[in-house]
């Protein structure tokens, strides 16, 4: 009989190696299949396990180290303290994307019952994170994907936020003339031909390329933001730490004023804010 700790130290050998956090997805993936928390393995570890328990991690094991993400292996990601589900449909959440929740928030600060547009939601982790900090604020997300769109419907129910509309469309085509005080994207930037997306073939990869240069998806959307945001108004873009330079001119190309790149906890420089107007 395989008791949860020892079910641990086996799974924790057979990733080592496979995985750069081999400890930390054993315990995902263990807790996973007991349906307790990670802290909650540390109070059972004489906990027994049935066959059936075992043959569900070792298929999760064996996913693991074909690749597949943590997140799509037990559908859930963590993102502004926030319990989202995931799945092939969407990128998995980064936390490098948190940059663009906190600039959003500051840059609302102050403003009343603000009106906010995320573009390319996916998951709607920045729609969802940013809605529940600001209940007062009315935010639009917009995405292409039908089956990203119910992903993160699905997400918005399940959190009980409701100030969270979704639009189907690319980028601002579903919006009309409707403005907002901040738009926020994390649209795709990888090259095609870049070799990272061979790291990243579970995911899928029209939210990740955009383009020879990588630069299509922002092109569009910071040539299309004055069309939208109120005066004083900022678009916030995430970007790839290389394209720093290549988004604030398509900033200032499409007529925004102020444009700062930030970096983010890395050093990297990974958003880029304009505003409109002076």
């Amino acid at each position: 009989m395989s008791r949860a700790g020892d079910a641990l130290s086996d799974l924790r050998r057979r990733l080592a190696g496979g995985t750069p956090s081999a400890a930390i997805d054993a315990e995902i993936l263990l807790a996973h299949v007991l349906g307790c928390s990670r802290t909650a393995l540390a109070t059972r570890p004489e906990q027994a396990l049935t066959r059936r328990q075992l043959r569900a991690l070792a298929a999760l094991a064996e996913r693991r180290l074909a690749g597949e993400p943590i997140a799509y292996l037990t559908g859930r990601r963590e993102f502004w303290s926030l319990d989202l589900e995931v799945t092939r449909e969407v990128l998995v959440p980064r936390p490098e994307t948190e940059l663009l929740v906190e600039l959003a928030l500051e840059g609302l600060r102050g403003i009343a019952s603000p009106e906010l547009l995320d573009l390319g939601t996916g998951s709607g982790a920045i729609a969802l994170a940013i809605a529940s900090e600001r209940p007062d604020a009315s935010v639009t997300a917009v995405d292409m994907s039908v089956a990203a769109l119910a992903v993160a419907a699905k997400n918005a129910v399940r959190l009980g936020i409701g100030n969270v509309r979704f639009l189907r469309g690319s980028w601002y085509k579903p919006l009309e003339a409707r403005r907002f005080h901040a738009i926020v994207a994390n649209p795709p930037y990888v090259a095609e031909h870049d070799p990272v997306l061979m790291t990243l073939a579970y995911e899928p990869r029209e939210a990740l390329a955009a383009g020879p240069g990588g630069l299509d998806a922002l092109a569009v959307i910071c040539a299309g933001a004055k069309l939208h945001l109120y005066d004083r108004g900022a678009l916030i873009v995430e970007h790839g730490a290389a394209q720093g330079p290549a988004v604030r001119a398509l900033c200032t190309g499409g007529g925004l004023s102020r444009v700062k790149t930030h970096r983010d906890l890395a050093g990297l420089e990974r958003a880029t804010q304009g505003t409109l107007g002076q």
